[in-house]
């Protein structure tokens, strides 16, 4: 990896607590098979053939113990308290940067081939693309009590995954414009009136969040589905 002008550079924000895995220590270090969810995600972006530099961000007590995860190629920084702040840190690293993908470590089984198809239609000419599936299940809205207020049309509706890819200027022209905390970088390039295109995701790109996730990812790694 090199850091010519006109590079893709893939940011990792990977400070999640993993409370919700049930690990005290920071989900992106929980262990799938003999590899981290962290190594496996960086794996994936250099298996894809369609990245030219990493950056990792990750609290600042866990620099040290990133690099020995995911190897001297790659770029670890330290990250904020929120993920906003993360990411920033990350766009503070890359330099002069033509693309830039965002990609979940919790994503650790994202295959190569979809990160390479977000990185063409970005180098296509869109200004930002994400993956999506289709909603399968019903969706309610709720009031603060808990009382459904509404049921949206399903067939509009897409459930996002990462890597999300963008034009590098567009990407910093968002976080420029905000100072809000956000999980959705899609979502601040949106607010700038930029247009999010989608390309159809992948299953194995789930986001392993809770025990039953790891369960599957782990399934999924031996072999067993």
């Amino acid at each position: 990896m090199n850091g010519t002008s006109g590079d893709v550079v893939a940011l990792v924000p990977a400070a999640g607590k993993g409370l919700r895995l049930g690990f005290d220590e920071p989900k992106a270090f929980v262990c799938l098979g003999t590899d981290s969810l962290l190594t496996r995600s960086v794996d994936g972006l250099r298996a894809s053939g369609a990245v030219d530099r990493i950056v990792v961000i990750v609290p600042a007590d866990l620099v040290d113990a990133a690099r020995d995860h995911v190897g001297a190629d790659v770029i670890v920084v330290a990250g904020g308290l929120e993920r906003t702040d993360s990411v920033r840190a990350g766009l503070d690293a890359v330099g002069d940067a033509a693309v830039v993908l965002v990609h979940d470590a919790a994503r650790a089984l994202t295959p190569p081939t979809l990160i390479a198809r977000v990185v063409a239609e970005v180098r296509a000419g869109r200004s930002a693309v994400i993956p999506v599936l289709p909603v399968v299940d019903t969706i309610k809205s709720v009031d603060i009590m808990g009382a459904v207020i509404g049921t949206p049309d399903r067939a509009s509706l897409r459930s996002v995954q990462t890597p999300q890819g963008f034009d590098a200027e567009v990407l910093r022209r968002a976080y420029d414009a905000t100072t809000d905390i956000s999980t959705d970088d899609a979502g601040l390039v949106e607010r700038i009136g930029e247009t999010v295109h989608t390309l159809i995701g992948d299953e194995l790109a789930f986001k392993i969040t809770t025990p039953l996730d790891l369960l599957l990812a782990k399934a999924l790694v031996k072999g067993e589905l």
